[in-house]
Formats: C-alpha cells, sequence, structure tokens
C-alpha cells in the first residue's frame, strides 16, 4: 500500500537543549567567525603569524581531505604542489612585479594543471602504490627547484626573497594584520567552495567513487575523468595554501617543502578528521603548534614528545576532531531525547 505524503513520517530532527542541529552549526561558524575578526587586535605580532600560518595549513589541508577523504586518492605528495604554489607566486611578485592578488589565481591554475596532469598516469595506481607514485613526487620537487636549469627563475639553493605587502586603501593595519585579515578571507571563500562542491551532485560522484568505483562506474559515473579532475582542485586548493605561505613567509626555497610538509599535512588530515571540512582548521593548529609545544617540552627530545603526544591524540579521538565533535554532539541529543 502507498502512503500518502502526509502519512510518511520525517526523519527525526537532532535536537540538543531545544535548539536544533543546523541551528547550533550557524552559532559555532558565527562564533568562530567573530573569534577569527577579534584576534588580530588583541595578539601580538607574533602570533597573528602564527596562526595566518594554521589557516594557510588549514587550506592545504583541505585540499589534502577532497583527494583522500572524499575520493579514496591516498597521497604523500602535496608538499609539490604547496611548493609550486608558494614559487608561483614568489616568481610573479619578484621576476615580474605583479600584485600578490593576481597570485593566487595564477598559482591555482598552473597547479590545477599539474595535478590533473599527474592524476592521469596516476590513474592506474591505487592504495600503497598510488601512494609511492605521489612520494617520489614530493622528493623529486625540492631538487627539481634547485637544478641549474631553473635555477634563473627559482633562485636555486638561495631561493627567492619577496617584500610582504602593506594593506591597501589606506586601513589602518599593519603587514602582519592585514596579511591574517586577507587569509581569511581567501580561506572562507575557498572553505565555502569545498562545502558546495561536496554537497553538490559531483561531491556525491566522489563518494560514491571512494566507497565503490566499480558501483560508480556501473551508475554512468565517468571515474577516470573524476578521479583527474578531483587530483587537480586538491593540488588548485594547496597550490593557493602555498601562494599564501610565500606571501606570508616572504621567502621561498627548495629545503622548505621536503617530504617532512607532506607528512606534516598529511598528520593534519588525520588529526583534524578524514572526511570532515570543519576539522582541517584543528589539522592545521596542530601541524604548526604541536611542534613547537614538544621542543618546548625538550630540545633534544622533541621528536620523541611530538610522537607521544601524536599516539595520544590517536587514542583518544581515533576518528580525528571532527570525530570527537560529532561523538559528543550524538550523545547531547540522545541526554535531550531522554530529557524531553
Amino acid at each position: 500500500m502507498l502512503l500518502r505524503p502526509s502519512e510518511t513520517s520525517a526523519p527525526p530532527v537532532a535536537i540538543i537543549a531545544g535548539v536544533p542541529m543546523a541551528t547550533w552549526r550557524l552559532i559555532a561558524v558565527g562564533a568562530g567567525l567573530a573569534i577569527l575578526a577579534v584576534i588580530p587586535f588583541m595578539m601580538k605580532n607574533f602570533y597573528i603569524f602564527q596562526i595566518t600560518l594554521a589557516i594557510i595549513y588549514a587550506i592545504a589541508i583541505l585540499g589534502l581531505n577532497l583527494l583522500t577523504g572524499f575520493n579514496g586518492q591516498f597521497s604523500l605528495g602535496h608538499s609539490a604542489f604547496y611548493a609550486i604554489g608558494a614559487y608561483t607566486a614568489a616568481i610573479m611578485m619578484d621576476g615580474f612585479d605583479i600584485g600578490y592578488g593576481w597570485t593566487l589565481p595564477s598559482a591555482a591554475i598552473v597547479c590545477f594543471v599539474f595535478g590533473f596532469l599527474f592524476g592521469l598516469p596516476a590513474l592506474r595506481l591505487e592504495g600503497v602504490y598510488l601512494a609511492l607514485a605521489t612520494f617520489a613526487l614530493a622528493i623529486a620537487i625540492p631538487q627539481v627547484l634547485k637544478s641549474s636549469l631553473v635555477e634563473h627563475w627559482t633562485g636555486g639553493v638561495q631561493g627567492i626573497t619577496i617584500i610582504k605587502p602593506d594593506a591597501p586603501f589606506g586601513l589602518p593595519l599593519n603587514s602582519d594584520q592585514w596579511l591574517y585579515a586577507f587569509t581569511i578571507i581567501v580561506a572562507v571563500v575557498m572553505y565555502v567552495c569545498a562545502n558546495n562542491l561536496v554537497h553538490s551532485r559531483t561531491g556525491r560522484a566522489l563518494i560514491a567513487i571512494r566507497d565503490h568505483p566499480i558501483a560508480a562506474s556501473a551508475m554512468g559515473i565517468n571515474v577516470a575523468l573524476y578521479k583527474s579532475l578531483t587530483f587537480g582542485v586538491s593540488a588548485l586548493y594547496t597550490g593557493v595554501a602555498g601562494a599564501l605561505g610565500a606571501i606570508a613567509i616572504s621567502f621561498v626555497a627548495p629545503d622548505s617543502f621536503t617530504f617532512t610538509l607532506a607528512i606534516a599535512l598529511f598528520v593534519g588530515l588525520v588529526v583534524g578528521g578524514v572526511g570532515s571540512i570543519p576539522g582541517t582548521f584543528f589539522g592545521g593548529l596542530f601541524v604548526l603548534f604541536v611542534p613547537h609545544i614538544a621542543e618546548q617540552c625538550s630540545k633534544s627530545l622533541a621528536g620523541a614528545v611530538y610522537g607521544i603526544i601524536l599516539l595520544l591524540v590517536i587514542y583518544l579521538m581515533p576518528a580525528g576532531a571532527a570525530g570527537l565533535v560529532r561523538l559528543i554532539s550524538s550523545r547531547l541529543v540522545q541526554q535531550s531525547r531522554a530529557g524531553g
């Protein structure tokens, strides 16, 4: 027997303290943006600079998350795309005297093309073999940047020094405050775009490929095209982060983009939560601040302290920070229903 629309039961709405979860999410987003807005007026320039770098790392981790968390392609080479984006910005600013604002779309285009082209031959690889290919990319790029063939552009081992931009339009902000605000604006735009992508028809196709590529292909999804495009979009995000990082640090050198950076981005992905967009911000904070905390605890055993902290985080939050938030939210919803 078919049920009339009025007879069908709507899925229960998650409610905490009488307020729907959707409203709590909006409150959390609003509170987060409000906190970010007042940070540059309450902290010293050094801490503003550090938080700016954490947000930049979060954007790079977001790009990796689109590839690994939502499409299921494993990568250990995103430091290469970060380096390409950084050098694109540095070369444009230092060699051609182009404004820093134009370097971001340029880095995005260059990294998208590079990622898409790398993704095409990588279609034949999966799992650990794809990880090995991306690992080779992460090892090769710093050496290529040192090569005499491109030394005229990249500065070789010495790298490139650029000038940190001042605030435009006479805004009463110093360089660190303006770059912080500029990075926030870029991050908000990219996070909104990523959220729309994941919740669109294309995003559902990416998740279907991740969960079962054969079934996705049987449903008419062009698996090869979507995988290559996802590699390109992931590289685009990481490249923009690299350009922002070059502008913020005002210096690029090949040794700044070693395999250690690739591992750090992957660690940030796991700590924040694989397949979680908001969790990438926690991953960025972890990547930047935890190594400093470990060094402050013991300079001679900084690596060991970092490893212990990482093990504790994985043990306490096996699904990452986003998984912990979801677990707490579900417990609160259950308590709210039981109390109601």
